[in-house]
């Protein structure tokens, strides 16, 4: 029950929900989520490390870049369970649909540039 519990609260909050969402599109750095949320880096690392002890995302170095991808829920099938569902759930939602147009213009070497 522990471990359920630590999922839903992990999801419990929608920046958390809108990164899971956005991290079934693509693997992403923390600026390019602080970015496309509009949230400080450190608010999105913190984010990130729920999700991740979670197991709901997971990370891996590229370089000097840690990406973080949505788990493939081999770890928990209470995340698994809420991974698969998350793939078909809120597609609809505005919020998620405004999310998913401005993506692929979000590059985390304009980002680095910009600063």
């Amino acid at each position: 029950m522990k471990f359920f519990i630590k999922v839903m609260k992990a999801l419990s909050d929608p920046n958390r929900v809108k990164m899971i969402k956005m991290l079934q599109h693509k693997p992403m750095c923390v600026c390019e989520i602080q970015t496309a949320l509009g949230i400080a880096q450190s608010t999105a690392s913190k984010h990130l490390k729920i999700l991740e002890d979670a197991d709901l995302v997971t990370s891996f170095k590229d370089g000097l870049w840690v990406n973080y991808g949505v788990a493939d829920g081999s770890a928990s099938p209470f995340a698994a369970n809420m991974i698969g569902n998350l793939k078909h759930w809120l597609e609809d939602e505005r919020e998620i649909k405004e999310l998913n147009k401005i993506l692929p213009n979000i590059d985390r070497h304009d980002i680095v540039n910009k600063n």
